[in-house]
């Protein structure tokens, strides 16, 4: 059995790291790897992020990251990004990583993502120019997240993204705030794959749920802090797809 915790939109602000620390210290006895879903810092200032990395680096286990939209609120991304690769958080941006535990692989393709709704209900690239901007940015994050998955040769597979690739996981948010939480081009993308995606994993949605299904059968995770209620989920993957992605803590 393999085990992997995750978690997204932790909002962690400047000084929070000595308190936070503790609770993910012990990460390593319940799982073989710790996803972070995005939204990290609360505004994306430095002084957060530098909380992030005495909170996440150094871990006895591999962590792997998306960024959030929180993370970028101050153009420091590609900062916050080397900050964290030099605490040995591994950051992917329509990229991928490659965990080897419990006797197997672990591929996690990963990026932030973007919004643009959901199918009957999308932006398209259509009108003005900003709108056309805005959807294609949309359908192009989510091409760099079918070419890494697609990408993997590994035993198990998992879709890491801020963003949500369907509305299953939203039931409970605004209606009006769906196409700015996820994006249905992203599941097409983990649909896409010629071997099947284990799980997906996001964040982004603070008052969703948190088990949803691609349109392809890909379970679905939101791991967002309020949604699971726990410093992480912790999630099953299993050669039985009945007991893949169980929650266990």
């Amino acid at each position: 059995m393999v085990a992997v915790a995750a978690v997204g939109d932790l909002h962690v602000e400047a000084g929070a790291g000595p308190r936070l620390r503790p609770l993910f210290q012990r990460a390593a006895n319940d799982a073989d790897v710790l996803l972070l879903a995005g939204d990290l810092t609360d505004r994306g200032r430095l002084a957060q992020a530098e909380a992030v990395c005495e909170v996440f680096g150094g871990l006895d286990l591999p962590v792997v990251a998306v960024l959030g939209n929180h993370d970028h609120d101050h153009d420091e991304q590609t900062r916050i990004t080397e900050m964290l690769t030099d605490v040995g958080v591994t950051v992917l941006d329509g990229s991928v990583a490659t965990v080897v535990a419990a006797g197997t692989t672990i591929g996690i393709a990963g990026g932030k993502g973007f919004a643009g709704g959901f199918a009957g209900r999308s932006a398209e690239i259509f009108g003005e120019n900003e709108m056309k901007a805005f959807a294609r940015h949309g359908q192009r994050t989510a091409e760099l997240l079918g070419t890494a998955i697609n990408s993997l040769d590994t035993e198990w597979r998992i879709a890491l993204t801020h963003y949500a690739p369907v509305p299953d996981t939203l039931d409970g948010e605004p209606l009006e705030l769906y196409p700015f939480l996820g994006n249905h081009h992203l599941a097409a993308a983990i649909d896409s794959s010629a071997v099947p995606v284990t799980l997906a994993v996001h964040g982004h949605a603070h008052y969703g749920r948190e088990c949803g299904v691609t349109p392809g059968g890909t379970l679905v995770r939101n791991v967002a802090a309020p949604v699971i209620a726990a410093p992480y989920a912790v999630y099953r993957l299993s050669a039985d797809p009945g007991t893949t992605a169980v929650r266990l803590l």
